[in-house]
C-alpha cells in the first residue's frame, strides 16, 4: 500500500462511519452535563479517539496473530455493546426520572468514559480485517487518522449537546439515556441482519 489520496480519503470514511456511534454518546454527555468545560470535553473527546484508535490497531493484530480467537469474540461484539449502553443509558434515564426537573447534573464519571469508549468503539476491532494488508506504519497511521476524525466529531457533538442541554435543562439526562440506549439497540440489531 502506498499513501496517496485513496489512503487519507478512506482512512477518513472510516474515521467518520466510526466515529457515529461516539459523537451520539458525547451528545448524551454534553446534554447530561451543560456546564462542562473545555478542558473536560478535550479529555472525553479524546477518550473516544483513544478508543477508536486502539481498537483497529487490535482487530489488525487479531488478523495477524490470532484470527481464530477473533472471530469469537467478533460474536460477542453486539451483545457486550448493548449491554454496556443499556446499564448505562438506564441509569441516566432513572436519574432523570427520579431527579424531576433538577438542574444540577451528576458528572460523567472516569468509569462511565472509559466503558462507553469501549461500547462505542468495539465495532472498530472488525476494521482489522479491511486494513489487515496494511504495513504496521500504515495501520497505524490509518488509527492516528480514525482517531483525528473521532476526536473532532466527539467535540461536536459534545459542544451541540451542551447547547441543548441548557435548553431543556432536567429532560437532558433522560433524552441522553435515551440516545445510548437506542445506539446500543441500533448495533444489537444490525448484527442480526
Amino acid at each position: 500500500m502506498e499513501l496517496n489520496f485513496t489512503f487519507f480519503f478512506n482512512s477518513i470514511l472510516l474515521g467518520v462511519g466510526l466515529a457515529m456511534d461516539a459523537f451520539s454518546v458525547s451528545l448524551a454527555n454534553g446534554l447530561n452535563e451543560p456546564a462542562m468545560g473545555r478542558r473536560r470535553q478535550w479529555v472525553i473527546a479524546g477518550v473516544f479517539a483513544g478508543f477508536q484508535a486502539l481498537m483497529p490497531m487490535l482487530g489488525w493484530i487479531c488478523v495477524h496473530s490470532l484470527v481464530e480467537a477473533f472471530h469469537t469474540v467478533e460474536l460477542l461484539v453486539p451483545y457486550i455493546a448493548l449491554g454496556l449502553l443499556l446499564l448505562i443509558g438506564g441509569g441516566m434515564v432513572r436519574e432523570g426520572l427520579k431527579g424531576g426537573e433538577q438542574t444540577e447534573h451528576k458528572p460523567l464519571t472516569a468509569g462511565v468514559l472509559l466503558a462507553q469508549g469501549v461500547a462505542t468503539s468495539i465495532d472498530a476491532l472488525s476494521v482489522g480485517f479491511t486494513i489487515a494488508d496494511y504495513e504496521i506504519w500504515e495501520a497505524v497511521l490509518a488509527a492516528a487518522l480514525i482517531a483525528a476524525v473521532t476526536f473532532a466529531v466527539c467535540r461536536a457533538g459534545l459542544l451541540l449537546g451542551k447547547t441543548m442541554g441548557v435548553r431543556l435543562a432536567g429532560k437532558a439526562s433522560i433524552l441522553g439515556g435515551g440516545i445510548l440506549i437506542f445506539i446500543g439497540l441500533e448495533i444489537f440489531l444490525q448484527s442480526l441482519l
